[in-house]
């Protein structure tokens, strides 16, 4: 019988099918004995970030080399997990590691298509794929992956792989899963995602160089249109579903921001203690750690400070564009040279960087970095309303020049400028020392120093009272009279040099009560205060509160604040006379868990106020370092400064427990405010880095107290008023024959063994009220 002619080519055919397959089972009977464990998927431990948090438990900075948040599969929202199945393994569910179906399917596509567009890889072999191999595109790594995806499969169940897969995936822009993609991207929680974000998250691992909506949007779109059309292909989105989908405008975290609380000067300061005492292992293995900041005290603060400093830098004037770009007349191509400069400008403390496409002097059109047109007209336009009226001058906005805006809380924008000043707030709990809002500049992005902890300046006169505290242990009361004239002090008594101080306003009142010379910040009355005590006794006193004393030398300059000192060791000084009397050191980390919960580490904080027996095992009594009566004296004295003093613009807050102290350098380098009550307190600063004038009618109670009052009224509001009891050991006396303004005689706290000698002070005083001969014919 004479053979068919397709019989030889069929069994030359089949010979090399068998040979084929032959070399296959070989490969894999030598591959299968050295394929890796799968332990690290059974066993799945990723590396997780460190992530710190508020009091509350809200996020507010993470750090580690992948970005990622493990987030269990059944908590994944049902439309995240049908958009990856739908773009990358719709036969999941069906398959046991290996889609055949699949494979057959991207086979014929590539015949088809002349080349290799797809290798139909699983869910599970992309898990293999992540954990063990290369991309490289051989037989032998596909051969593994398949292996290897049957081991998986056969230790694993199909959730517990898609699990590994949500969290594992790398989507672009260091965010590995799609929890931490969400974040990145949109800035939600994943839980938040419409159908539209989760579609165009599950296009991303396919290329996420290529995908990532940062890079290229258009591209990311049309990866997300197929994803979309695959959902409905497979009956998980309906037609009404995937239209409302595809007219979805995304809104994309283009600022990059992450977290709901700004606080980025608190987690760098965290971060660079956790790392002190774990190492580079705090990094990936999911340690949490929880500050003492308080998300409401935190906004307050931040939204504070940059409103201080803002006001304080309009009152300073419109310094003209950032620069200025050269805008080509096409469309496409101004719209290109835009983008691109615009590209390298960040968002600085809400201040939003735009591109000036029209001006005239009654309005300004710019494009945003955002992407909107905005016009500005009248009070957006009134910062800059006269760089606009000059016809010719560098200040002045035009064509392509790069401006900032500042949108306010009803969505009005108008033109600022980056301010050069920078500031500090800082807030702490008296009772415990715990830090409750934190803000190191103005903004992290484009100055990362901390002046809160870093920034050593002159404080002023909001060093006063610690001076006058050392003096009431000498047997000064708020009632001595010291004499408020000029004074001269010749070399060898301040350090060996001339010395002719002045008032901050210039004005002398001549002999006054040591409450009103505080309250008015008489610096003729510090000096011969300091002279009566000694410097050296006052040096050796401010170490109580926590000051060095080689950063305060002890000269008469002491008396107006000329040595150096930090916001967050201002802070720890008053919360002295806040809590009557005790020390506590500021902490900012209220406890460290691993990633499962259990505690690595809790505060133990000094409390005041109280006795070992009293307080909580983890914690210990602080040490009582003034007299109970002295902090009380002093708190009263730092209340008349808030009253009628260089605070008083603080009463429109509308309390009557508040007390503090301005303070303003020699040529307003430095401005100041400390304040407190007895369960809060608060210290701002706002200055150059570079020591410059802030201008010469800029105090503390100009531009460092207003800053204070934003954040007080919103820390302190709902919270009511504290008790002012006098401790044992006070009496309180008549000053004399003098009345107030109620018709009643003045009456004043002092301690109890110097009521006999309110007014005099002690001795020592006699010679410090003298004045200098050179100024005694102007005085008396």
């Amino acid at each position: 019988m004479t053979l068919r002619w397709w019989f030889y080519p069929l069994v030359l055919l089949t010979s090399l099918a068998l040979v084929a397959v032959g070399i296959v089972m070989l490969t894999v009977v030598l591959l299968y004995p050295n394929l890796p464990s799968i332990d690290a998927v059974t066993d799945y431990r990723p590396k997780l970030p460190m992530r710190v948090f508020t009091v509350e438990g809200d996020v507010i900075g993470e750090f580690g080399e992948e970005k990622r948040s493990f987030v269990r599969v059944q908590d994944f929202p049902a439309v995240m997990k049908q958009a990856v199945i739908s773009a990358e393994d719709e036969r999941f569910y069906q398959h046991g590691g290996v889609d055949y179906l699949g494979l057959m399917r991207a086979a014929a596509t590539n015949v088809l298509a002349g080349r290799i567009k797809g290798g139909a890889s699983t869910v599970t072999q992309q898990v293999a794929r992540n954990f063990f191999l290369s991309n490289e595109q051989t037989l032998t790594r596909k051969i593994s992956e398949w292996l290897l995806a049957f081991k998986i499969e056969k230790s694993l169940s199909k959730d517990q792989i898609l699990e590994i897969y949500l969290n594992h995936i790398f989507l672009g822009n260091r965010a590995f899963g799609f929890a931490a993609a969400s974040r990145v991207y949109y800035n939600k929680d994943i839980g938040q995602l419409s159908t539209a974000e989760a579609a165009m998250l599950a296009g991303i691992p396919k290329a996420p160089s290529l995908y990532n909506p940062f890079n290229n949007v258009k591209r990311a779109t049309l990866r997300q249109q197929y994803v979309l059309r695959r959902m409905n292909e497979l009956g998980f989105l309906n037609d009404e579903g995937i239209k409302l989908a595809k007219a979805e405008v995304l809104k994309f975290n283009r600022e990059r921001q992450t977290y709901a609380v700004n606080a980025e000067f608190v987690a760098e300061m965290t971060r660079l203690e956790v790392f002190e005492q774990y190492g580079e292992k705090a990094y990936v293995s999911g340690i949490r750690v929880y500050t003492t900041i308080r998300k409401a005290d935190q906004e307050a603060a931040v939204a504070g400070l940059r409103k201080g400093v803002l006001e304080y830098d309009r009152r300073h004037g419109y310094r003209g564009p950032e620069g200025l770009v050269a805008l080509p007349a096409g469309k496409e191509e101004a719209e290109e040279a835009i983008e691109e400069a615009l590209q390298e400008k960040e968002i600085i403390g809400d201040l939003m960087p735009a591109i000036v496409l029209a001006a005239d002097n009654k309005q300004v059109i710019a494009h945003t970095k955002r992407g909107d047109t905005v016009t500005l007209m009248g009070e957006g336009l009134k910062f800059v309303a006269r760089a606009l009226g000059e016809k010719v001058s560098s200040s002045r906005p035009v064509r392509g020049s790069i401006i900032r805006l500042l949108q306010d809380e009803k969505g009005q924008w108008s033109i600022a400028q980056l301010p050069k000043v920078e500031a500090a707030l800082v807030s702490i709990d008296p009772v415990d020392g715990a830090i409750r809002a934190l803000v190191g500049g103005f903004d992290f992005t484009s100055n990362k120093f901390n002046h809160v902890n870093q920034a050593s300046r002159q404080p002023g006169s909001s060093f006063k009272p610690f001076v006058y505290s050392a003096a009431l242990e000498k047997g000064f009361t708020p009632a001595t009279v010291v004499n408020d004239a000029p004074v001269v002090f010749d070399p060898g008594r301040n350090g060996g040099q001339i010395w002719e101080p002045k008032n901050y306003d210039s004005k002398y009142e001549g002999p006054m009560r040591l409450r009103q010379a505080l309250a008015k910040s008489k610096n003729m009355v510090s000096i011969r205060l300091l002279q009566a005590i000694s410097p050296n006794y006052a040096q050796d006193y401010i170490t109580r509160f926590g000051f060095e004393a080689k950063q305060h030398p002890a000269y008469l300059t002491m008396a107006l604040g000329a040595g150096s000192t930090t916001p967050l060791q201002m802070a720890s000084a008053y919360a002295v006379f806040a809590n009557g009397g005790f020390r506590v050191k500021p902490y900012l980390i209220n406890k460290i868990t691993d990633d499962k919960g259990g505690i690595l580490f809790e505060a133990a904080p000094e409390i005041a106020g109280t006795d070992q027996a009293t307080i909580a095992t983890n914690a210990k009594a602080a040490e009582r370092v003034i007299d109970p009566r002295n902090a009380f004296i002093m708190t009263s004295m730092l209340r008349d400064v808030v009253r009628y003093g260089t605070a008083a613009r603080a009463m429109s807050l509308g309390r009557n427990d508040l007390s503090g102290k301005t303070g303003t350098t020699n040529d307003s380098l430095d401005a100041w405010f400390a304040g407190f009550n007895s369960g809060l307190v608060a210290v701002t600063w706002i200055g150059y880095d570079n020591p410059a004038s802030l201008g010469e009618a800029e105090t503390g109670g100009g531009a460092s107290l207003p800053i204070w009052m934003y954040y007080m009224a919103k820390a302190l509001k709902g919270v009511k008023e504290q008790p002012f009891e006098p401790p044992a050991g006070l009496v309180l006396v008549p000053l004399g024959a003098e009345l107030g303004k109620d018709g009643k005689p003045l009456m004043e706290f002092v301690y109890a063994e110097n009521a006999g000698s309110v007014g005099e002070g002690p001795a020592a005083l006699r010679e410090a009220n003298k004045p200098s001969e050179e100024v005694r014919n102007q005085i008396f």
